[in-house]
């Protein structure tokens, strides 16, 4: 475990989207790591503002839901999850359907202001290198 977590570590670090969503979720779970959810979510927001879908997934779940990154945000969840949503293919499905959920999830308890807002962030939103 220890050589998976200091390649991923050097990966990540040179910008790889994939690299530092691994990395992020070893911090989540702590498998070969400390349990660390602020550096989860630091490595999914890297990885998320790049485009990469699982990245824009689970730092969507993690402010919609609470979960390692006080305060919930339920527009920046919407918007994480609606990029996500859009950038999900096939090969994908499993994780489609439950970023799909989450999203209704979080739709319930937002009003159409907070909603138009998460949607306009999502349109304006750029990929950065």
């Amino acid at each position: 475990m220890a050589t998976a977590v200091r390649l991923w570590k050097i990966w990540a670090d040179r910008g790889n989207a994939e690299a530092r969503t691994l990395l992020g979720a070893m911090y989540w779970s702590g498998d070969g790591v400390p349990r660390n959810h602020h550096e989860t979510a630091r490595l999914y927001l890297l990885a998320a503002n790049q485009g990469y879908a699982r990245a824009q997934n689970d730092i969507g779940f993690m402010l919609g839901f609470g979960e390692g990154v006080p305060p919930r945000d339920d527009v920046e969840a919407y918007k994480w999850l609606t990029l996500a949503i859009e950038r999900y293919t096939d090969k994908n499905q499993d994780r489609l359907e439950q970023a799909k959920r989450d999203l209704a999830t979080l739709a319930k308890r937002m009003t159409r202001a907070q909603i138009a807002e998460a949607e306009r962030r999502a349109k304006a939103w750029k990929p950065v290198p």
